[in-house]
């Protein structure tokens, strides 16, 4: 039986991505196009919409799974008249291209989700961030925007009166963190702000309510307002309905993006869309959802791909990023790579962040170096304790979530390291 799809046509690899095209307007409207929108301004109304993606369970695609009627709803009981509405497609985290594949292959999926969403939280406003290194689907963007505002999907004077507006991302990780993009809108550096006060849905955009929704988050809204809440309920698991693209990336045969229903277990996704693990080997471990979050050993390749199972068990579904380790790659290798990673994303803001983040770097690659001692494994390891929770975002916090978990569950490969002088294993690169 063929798999129901709520948000692609096919499974990509990430190879052909660049050769994919975007669905016309035409194609999208006789698969039920913009019929949503219609439905939701001439039937269901602002709070009708609302109900009906609480009634379908959607959680926020972005990272944290957040109910996203929840994040609505607090928006429209605020009293100020102007709000404003912001779909995020900045993504900048390794392993992570499901906003890309979003925006290039139907781009009025999108559309339409930030007009339904900005509607219902009575948003005269949306903007799309989106991430400036994606140059041809920001072609594509400008062209079916131009397209939708033709046929009176929105603009001054059209029937939704919303006005949408592009803004390019700079391309860095920190401008995906909800507050440093309004600071981008707003033409300054991306840089976070402090929160408390600065909740978007109290002081947002121009101090303003605001909604920051992911993009896949938003392009889900179109199917839930046309079919109904059971349709999205009737994918999924209880408590996290609905599909979702997984990122699919590292030692895997078939790299690539695949939409499949939360509940899905990570062996599942490793062994049949991705073909097992590469050259035969064994699999070693596993972020399910980026470097952000935990990464999990192989003894947990059974655990399914749902918000609150990842969660229980002591990671996090994340943005969806997939990242498989085999049995030949260093585990200290890999602490290194997003150690460095999260030290050049650093915006400089505060001490605690570029300060760490580059500690943490230095430890490992001292480890690495063959010059480590087992006083710079607990000094690691003490590390990541004393950052975790500081600075204005989740920067600096991810990064000790990497390393810590890396050296919770591999600690005999950094104490190997050390006994050794260095590397004792024949490492493959880690992608």
């Amino acid at each position: 039986m063929e798999e129901t799809r709520i948000l692609t046509e096919r499974d990509v690899s990430l190879e052909r991505l660049p050769s994919v095209q975007p669905l016309s307007y035409e194609a999208y409207s006789l698969k039920g196009g913009y019929l949503g929108l219609s439905k939701a301004m001439d039937t269901l109304g602002p709070s009708g919409v609302r109900d009906a993606v609480k009634a379908a369970g959607l959680r926020g695609r972005g990272g944290a799974g957040f109910p996203t009627w929840k994040k609505w709803d607090m928006v429209m009981q605020q009293g100020e008249k102007k709000r404003y509405l912001c779909c995020n497609a900045a993504e900048d985290e390794p392993g992570t291209f499901k906003d890309r594949y979003l925006l290039r292959t139907n781009p009025h999926q999108l559309i339409e989700g930030v007009l339904i969403a900005a509607f219902t939280v009575g948003a005269d406003e949306a903007y799309l961030f989106i991430n400036c290194r994606y140059t041809e689907e920001l072609v594509f963007m400008a062209e079916a925007l131009r397209v939708s505002k033709t046929a009176g999907h929105w603009g001054l004077g059209s029937a939704s009166g919303i006005v949408l507006k592009v803004c390019e991302s700079p391309g860095s990780y920190v401008a995906g963190e909800e507050t440093a993009l309004l600071e981008v809108i707003e033409g300054r550096e991306a840089k976070p702000r402090q929160k408390p006060p600065y909740y978007p849905t109290m002081h947002g955009l121009y101090g303003k309510p605001t909604v920051v929704n992911n993009a896949e988050s938003l392009s889900n809204v179109p199917f839930i307002v046309r079919e109904g809440a059971e349709a999205f309920q009737s994918l999924g698991s209880p408590s996290s309905p609905g599909t979702m693209i997984f990122t699919l990336t590292g030692d895997v045969n078939r790299p690539g993006l695949y939409e499949r229903p939360l509940g899905t277990s990570l062996r599942t996704l490793i062994s049949d869309c991705g073909g097992g693990i590469k050259d035969g080997l064994v699999l070693k471990a596993v972020f399910p959802g980026g470097p952000s979050v935990p990464v999990v050993p192989a003894s947990k390749a059974d655990l399914v791909l749902d918000f609150d199972t990842l969660k229980a068990a002591g990671t996090g579904l994340g943005t969806g990023a997939v990242i498989v380790m085999s049995e030949e790659s260093c585990m200290v290798q890999v602490a290194i790579q997003y150690a460095r990673f999260f030290a050049n994303e650093s915006c400089g803001q505060c001490p605690p962040c570029s300060l760490g983040t580059v500690h943490l770097s230095e430890i490992l690659e001292k480890i690495e170096a063959g010059d480590g001692r087992e006083s710079d494994i607990t000094h690691l390891e003490q590390s990541c304790e004393m950052v975790k929770g500081r600075g204005q975002c989740f920067l600096l916090t991810g990064a000790a979530i990497a390393v810590e978990s890396i050296l919770s569950h591999f600690r005999h490969e950094f104490e190997a390291h050390v006994t050794a002088g260095g590397c004792p294993l024949i490492v493959q690169p880690v992608h």
